[in-house]
C-alpha cells in the first residue's frame, strides 16, 4: 500500500528529467536531504546493515507533496555489522550510479550507496542524466564521471558566482541559492571519490545538509 501510494505520484527520474515539468531549486535541495536521511537510517539506525547497492532517480519515489521515498529494494544486501561482509556473490547496481569497488573485487560497504547518491546529487544540481552526459561526450560514463568532478572542484575553488551558473541546470534561469549549490556540489565531489575511505558516511551527508538549510 505505502509503495502503491508513492508510484501515482512517480520517481524522480519522470520528474526531474522531464522538459514539461521543473522542480525549483527548493524543492530539489528537499529530495536531496530527504533521500539522504533515508540512506542514513538504513546504514547507521537499522538494527543490521542495509545496502540498497541501486540508489537512483528511478528508485526515488515522490509524493503529492514531493517528500521522496527510496524503493526497490530488489538488489540490497542485508549484512551483520559485526561480520567480514565478504559474501556479496556478484555486481549489483545500473550503470553509471555503480562505485569502481563493484568491479574490482573489493569487500562491498555502505560506500557504494554513498557513490550512488552523489551521482544522484550531481543530477539534481545538473537537471541531466549522467548517462546523457556520457552519450554527448562519446566516452565511458565512468571517465565523463571522474572529468566532471575535477571540473567541479575547480568551480568550488573559484568565488565567482558565473561559474556556479555555468554548472546548474539551466532551466532555472538562476533562481537558487548559492550557498546550497555549493554545498550539494561539494558533498558530490566527495561522495565520488575513487578512494572510498575518502568518501562522507550518510550521517555527515545530513548533518552537512542540515546546516545548509
Amino acid at each position: 500500500m505505502l509503495v502503491t501510494e508513492y508510484i501515482e505520484n512517480r520517481s524522480l527520474a519522470n520528474i526531474l528529467f522531464n522538459d514539461n515539468i521543473l522542480l525549483e531549486w527548493k524543492q530539489r535541495f528537499n529530495i536531496a536531504l530527504g533521500v539522504a536521511k533515508g540512506l542514513a537510517y538504513l546504514h547507521h539506525e537499522c538494527l543490521e546493515w542495509v545496502i540498497h547497492c541501486d540508489v537512483k532517480p528511478e528508485n526515488i519515489l515522490l509524493d503529492q507533496n514531493l517528500e521522496p521515498k527510496i524503493a526497490d529494494f530488489g538488489l540490497a544486501k542485508l549484512l551483520n555489522r559485526g561480520g567480514s561482509n565478504q559474501n556479496v556473490s556478484r555486481v549489483r547496481g545500473t550503470v553509471g550510479y555503480m562505485a569502481p569497488e563493484w568491479i574490482s573485487s573489493l569487500q562491498i560497504t555502505a560506500k557504494v550507496d554513498i557513490y550512488s547518491y552523489g551521482v544522484v546529487l550531481l543530477e539534481l544540481v545538473l537537471g541531466r542524466q549522467v548517462l546523457d552526459l556520457a552519450v554527448d561526450a562519446d566516452e565511458e560514463v565512468h571517465k565523463v564521471l571522474r572529468e566532471l568532478v575535477g571540473t567541479l572542484a575547480q568551480v568550488l575553488d573559484g568565488e565567482q558566482s558565473s561559474s556556479i551558473n555555468e554548472v546548474v541546470d539551466c532551466r532555472l534561469s538562476g533562481h537558487f541559492d548559492d550557498t546550497q549549490v555549493r554545498t550539494l556540489i561539494r558533498l558530490a565531489v566527495s561522495c565520488l571519490d575513487e578512494e572510498r575511505c575518502k568518501r562522507p558516511t550518510m550521517e555527515s551527508v545530513v548533518q552537512t545538509l542540515l546546516l545548509a538549510e
